[in-house]
């Protein structure tokens, strides 16, 4: 009796561990990439609006500058605004990541800004003067930089996007979202062309002296 005490006593040892080795294994499987890889996703995101934002806040004082100099420019100034309405403009839905109309209209509104910008410094190739300003100078290095800081937060979100919808789709992530995260879903990615997405640059090598 004390024998078969003592191996009963070593079973309910044992089985009090399952637990808790079940979820070692299940946390060396990937259980957690699901989630981890959605908050990195999101803060990946974060990062593109703040950019963006930040490039949005630069145009009046860039349009301002430039009509200073080229009140004429009538068509390519109002473009400008126009376009930063439109991307300024546009609420933004919570599920903006899973839902493609809204990414689809959120990155042609971003391009059709980029495209009026690119637009109108270009023209400022025209404008000996206005090139020569020190506030404009310092307005295009700010965008520039703006611009560069654009490419890094998209290529480092379409990074994440892809390490987090790979995960649903391969085993063993496939799994874990059918049982565990059933509401997660792929993400929506960026996929304008990179020439529509180069940065708006002004060569002033031509400068008068």
């Amino acid at each position: 009796m004390l024998s078969l005490s003592k191996h009963e006593g070593r079973i309910g040892r044992w089985l009090r561990l399952v637990p808790f080795l079940a979820l070692l294994f299940a946390t060396g499987c990937g259980v957690n990439n699901i989630p981890t890889f959605d908050e990195a996703v999101k803060a990946a995101w974060s990062q593109v609006l703040n950019q963006y934002q930040r490039r949005a806040d630069l145009v009046p004082n860039l349009v301002e500058t430039v009509k200073g100099y080229a009140a004429h420019e009538r068509q390519v100034l109002e473009g400008v605004v126009e376009a930063r309405a439109k991307a300024t403009r546009m609420q933004l839905p919570d599920d903006i990541l899973t839902n493609p109309e809204a990414f689809r209209l959120f990155q042609e509104n971003q391009a059709a800004l980029s495209g009026a910008l690119a637009r109108l410094l270009a023209v400022v190739e025209n404008y000996p003067d206005l090139k020569a300003s020190q506030n404009f100078l310092a307005l295009q290095s700010q965008l520039e930089g703006t611009e560069n800081r654009i490419a890094v937060a998209r290529r480092d979100y379409i990074e994440a996007v892809r390490i987090y919808n790979t995960e649903l789709r391969t085993i063993p992530g496939r799994w874990w979202a059918a049982w565990l995260y059933p509401d997660a879903k792929v993400k929506e990615t960026f996929s304008v062309g990179e020439e529509v997405q180069q940065v708006p640059k002004v060569d002033f090598s031509g400068t008068d002296s």
